[in-house]
């Protein structure tokens, strides 16, 4: 656990052994370090091996020294100074007052938010997440953290995480799952009154569950996490939060049991009274049930008035637009697992049914959580405006006496925590032309004008910069992923030499649903080879990506893309990374030129990659779906299609893909290569700058945060608001 340092000891004019590595210690605990690139640098500079070694894991690094070669190393590097001002703003930012949210939505200070999410994705070195969902969450509350906004956090402890992602020889991905050790973690338990680690309990009808807490501070976010792996839980149950989304539905309902209940219990047993419930995705809607028991049980309400009252607490963020993409559960699980809460809510097993079906009389019907989430939240909303529509339409059969245009579901479009995902080196080149202290001004669409006066080498140098970072951490992993295969000698050495920096660079990264078409600009192999081969204008693409390990079409899209290495046509110019997860991911956004997602529309709820590249110059290459549907203005990016769809999949994809060839050979790769007698683009320098000043503060985490804020958090604590918005 961390010491806490309260004095600057100083030795000789500098810190002492043990106040240098308590302050060190005390920095790694919190991940707020992780959004700062000074303080991530201090770590790197101590081991700069290590720390790729330990996946950038300060906690982890500092383990392998003792205070004396500690201050030996800070000695040699200068770093004693760095250190105090890190710590110091460290604790400056723990302790101020003067934040956004005092301002302007004070009443939350007695009322905090209680945010729940099934995963989060704040760091690399803390793998509790899959993907987006998780990475939306982690740079929710970051932001939340930055505002000022009152807000604890509650998910899961998943001490194996998803899983590691390995390609075999023939291309296939197999899933390796390792144990996380929670010394190497920046978490603490979360303590009682008493003192002790809090451990709560949930009866089901099959026996009790427990579950014990843990806290991790993020910046001023607690986030409480939940680990069944304790004493007096089954052997089965022991394993239950082991991994992120495996397991069956039992399972499934377990994890979602102990989330959105255990979650509940928790922040009782910590006595933290929450004046909103923020629940993100239908996996944690339970919570709402747990807090209907509380207010019958504390309060005396009865049923009805307790639903009523908790309703207009809780705002709900739905995230799928798939059908297939929200729980569901049938009776006999509900029972098992729900049956005892059923009993102190006094209500019956149909009517426990009923507020998780569309039509509660249907007893054919399953339980879905996110019929559940809309019906116990006053305000609820999707990630984007295209998402609005699309959920409206989905879900109107809740409120069959209204017309679609008025289904009480609005929209908070997603952001991404610009300190998070902005380059260091673009960072500083914004610090140079930008208004001073406009870092704290990074919602403001007035600061990001100032991108255009930027001189053009400048920024295009910085941008080449970030692209070669970009392509040796490329050539470092493929080498390795060649070696790891026990492929040749010489296949190693072509992997170090892959890829060219000066040729047009396209980045696709994600979620391997097959909705996402991941190959769709592999369709026209022979299009494919002239494009990558082309003597004077080439593309090269960095794919990466994970499918499910339930997800065989999934996987089979890996297996057609990775394999491309194998054509000779191809080799060393389309190049999988195995493994995505934060750092593959940081890298990508900040180096490749052009970000490409051509999901089948209407699809994708948001999709936030494309936003992370935006911040650091890379141009969308995008299906008008998500958050480029209403992003998109003709000046700022590329746009495949016109936004509609065929209601033929087929057609669909068949038209799309002859609108991305025709796209990229019309628009895309003649831009990037027309340059003046400097060898600048400068066409495509203007779009980049036009993609920053129109898009970086439209689609950051902090306007995000704001918006919730005002428009859902502030009216569910009892106070006034703007409407959320529903066109």
């Amino acid at each position: 656990m961390a010491t806490t340092v309260m004095q600057d000891d100083v030795t000789h004019g500098e810190l002492s052994p043990q106040v240098l590595y308590d302050k060190c210690m005390a920095l790694a605990r919190n991940l707020w370090w992780s959004w700062q690139a000074d303080v991530t640098n201090l770590f790197r500079e101590l081991d700069p091996i290590r720390w790729r070694q330990l996946q950038h894991n300060p906690i982890a690094l500092l383990s392998e020294f003792t205070p004396e070669r500690l201050e030996m190393r800070a000695s040699e590097l200068v770093l004693y100074s760095r250190i105090n001002q890190a710590y110091r703003r460290l604790k400056e930012y723990l302790t101020r007052n003067d934040t956004w949210a005092a301002t302007n939505v004070g009443v939350l200070g007695s009322k905090p938010v209680a945010y729940f999410s099934a995963e989060f994705g704040m760091h690399e070195s803390m793998p509790i997440y899959s993907g987006g969902l998780g990475v939306l969450s982690g740079d929710h509350i970051k932001s939340a953290s930055g505002l000022g906004v009152p807000l604890v956090a509650i998910g899961l402890f998943y001490d194996q995480g998803y899983f590691k992602q390995l390609l075999d020889q023939d291309g296939y991905q197999r899933e390796e799952y390792l144990d996380t050790k929670v010394e190497n973690l920046p978490m603490e338990p979360a303590l009682g009154d008493d003192g002790r680690q809090v451990t709560i309990h949930i009866d089901t009808r099959s026996g009790r569950l427990a579950a014990k807490v843990w806290l991790v501070r993020v910046g001023r976010v607690r986030l409480f996490l939940l680990d069944c792996d304790v004493e007096g839980n089954q052997p089965e149950d022991r394993q239950l939060t082991s991994r992120l989304y495996g397991g069956d539905h039992r399972t499934r309902i377990r994890q979602e049991l102990v989330l959105g209940v255990g979650g509940m219990r928790a922040l009782k047993a910590l006595d933290i009274v929450p004046g909103v419930y923020h629940l993100n995705e239908g996996h944690s809607v339970f919570a709402t049930l747990e807090a209907i028991r509380e207010r019958m049980h504390d309060d005396g309400y009865t049923f009805d008035d307790a639903l009523r009252e908790v309703a207009q607490h809780t705002v709900f963020t739905t995230h799928t637009p798939v059908p297939a993409g929200h729980d569901r559960f049938d009776a006999a699980l509900i029972e098992e697992h729900l049956g005892p809460l059923r009993d102190a809510l006094e209500i019956s097993h149909d009517q426990m049914m009923g507020l998780g079906r569309t039509d509660p009389h249907n007893h054919g019907e399953s339980f879905c959580m996110t019929v559940l989430g809309l019906k116990l939240s006053r305000r609820a909303n999707a990630v984007s405006a295209l998402h609005g529509n699309v959920s409206r339409r989905m879900w109107h059969h809740l409120w069959p006496w209204r017309v679609e245009e008025e289904i009480p579901i609005g929209h908070i479009t997603n952001g991404v925590h610009l300190p998070t995902w902005l380059a260091w080196q673009m960072r500083q080149l914004f610090d140079r032309q930008f208004p001073a202290g406009w870092f704290q001004l990074m919602g403001e669409p007035d600061v990001w004008q100032e991108v255009h006066r930027i001189d053009a080498g400048e920024l295009w140098e910085t941008h080449y910069a970030l692209k070669n970072l970009l392509l040796s951490f490329v050539r470092r992993r493929v080498s390795r992923q060649c070696r790891r295969r026990g492929e040749p000698d010489e296949a190693v050495e072509a992997a170090r030499s892959v890829l060219d920096p000066n040729v047009l660079t396209i980045g696709f990264a994600r979620r391997f649903a097959t909705y996402k078409r991941a190959d769709l600009f592999a369709q026209d192999i022979d299009w494919l080879n002239a494009l990558v081969n082309d003597p004077r204008r080439p593309v090269q693409f960095i794919v990466a990506g994970k499918a499910h390990p339930a997800d065989e079409p999934g996987k089979q899209l890996i297996k057609k893309i990775a394999n491309l290495r194998l054509d000779p046509r191809f080799a060393g110019k389309i190049v999988f990374i195995e493994d995505y997860d934060i750092n593959v991911a940081r890298h990508m956004v900040q180096g490749v030129d052009v970000w490409l997602n051509n999901p089948r529309r209407p699809l994708e709820a948001s999709g936030t990659s494309g936003q992370k590249a935006v911040l650091n110059g890379g141009l969308n290459l995008s299906i008008l779906d998500g958050w480029w549907a209403e992003a998109h203005d003709g000046t700022n990016g590329f746009a495949i299609g016109k936004g509609t769809q065929h209601v033929d999949d087929a057609i669909t994809d068949a038209r799309d893909a002859d609108e991305l060839r025709r796209v990229v050979d019309e628009q895309v790769v003649p831009l990037f290569y027309d340059r003046d007698v400097d060898g600048l683009p400068q066409g495509w320098i203007r779009m980049m700058k036009s993609s920053i000043g129109s898009l970086a503060w439209r689609f950051s985490a902090h306007r995000m945060v704001m918006d919730y804020a005002r428009t859902a958090y502030l009216p569910a604590a009892g106070g006034s608001s703007c409407e959320m918005k529903v066109s």
